[in-house]
């Protein structure tokens, strides 16, 4: 039972996708207990499992998936697989190793609509939650993708078997994807996005407070983010309930 369980406080809980670096054991089975019920994505950032004790990363996954968090490995390490021709190989280890869920995405190579699809029907065939990626890591490429093209990319990715879409944002929230150099949200590619697919079925990655509260302001309370830091999680669900000033008597 919580404190303060006298006051009407809403029960909000969007999707929250955070990132695991390299975290202790010891640490995540902590803080789990203090935010565990509000999370339900744990990603395996980057390449950081494949430099990692395997029985650690085993373990890990059984504590996150006692709070009953889907996890999964970062998309660069499918995107090195993907190019080596070790599509299949990556898609067993993952199973061994007990990862529910694959990312694909194509943020540092490139990958045409076919190959997507392709990869996504796989995936799906190996009993696998899809999580898509649309976005380049790079700047210089990022900013190559027009807005149609992302939504092309969003709605063939969902309409092909893709469970939910990332829109890549990053670490820093800055300069990629719907995020100018600021860090602050591009309003008329945000508008574009929320007029032309099922913002339901998207994630988007908001690392920082600004854009976690026009997100949540926007589109409502139950917004799927990602790339939450652990620091964030409480902090998140206290903006979705209207518990911080920023959302203050704007939740309903």
């Amino acid at each position: 039972m919580k404190p303060f369980s006298f006051l009407e406080i809403p029960d909000y809980n969007g999707i929250t996708m955070v990132l695991d670096k390299g975290l202790p054991l010891n640490y995540v089975e902590d803080y789990l207990k203090i935010c565990g019920e509000y999370i339900n994505f744990v990603k395996f950032g980057w390449g950081t499992s494949a430099i990692q004790n395997k029985d650690i990363i085993m373990k890990k996954i059984k504590i996150y998936k006692k709070h009953n968090i889907k996890t999964y490995v970062g998309g660069t390490l499918f995107e090195l697989c993907y190019i080596q021709n070790k599509y299949e190989e990556y898609l067993k280890e993952c199973k061994k190793l007990g990862f529910q869920c694959v990312e694909i995405s194509d943020g540092t190579i490139n990958l045409d609509i076919k190959e997507r699809n392709e990869v996504i029907k796989i995936a799906k065939e190996n009993d696998f939650t899809v999580l898509s990626e649309v976005g380049k890591k790079s700047i210089e490429e990022d900013n190559k993708i027009t807005i149609k093209n992302r939504i092309d990319i969003i709605n063939s990715d969902l309409k092909n078997g893709a469970d939910f879409v990332i829109i890549e944002g990053r670490e820093s929230g800055k300069s990629i994807g719907l995020f100018d150099n600021k860090g602050n949200i591009k309003e008329n590619d945000f508008k574009e996005i929320l007029n032309n697919v099922n913002a339901e079925k998207i994630i988007f990655e908001a690392p920082h407070k600004n854009q976690q509260v026009e997100f949540i302001l926007t589109i409502g309370p139950t917004v799927n983010l990602g790339n939450i830091s652990y620091d964030d999680v409480i902090s998140l669900k206290t903006l979705r309930t209207g518990l911080r000033g920023d959302t203050f008597g704007l939740i309903k």
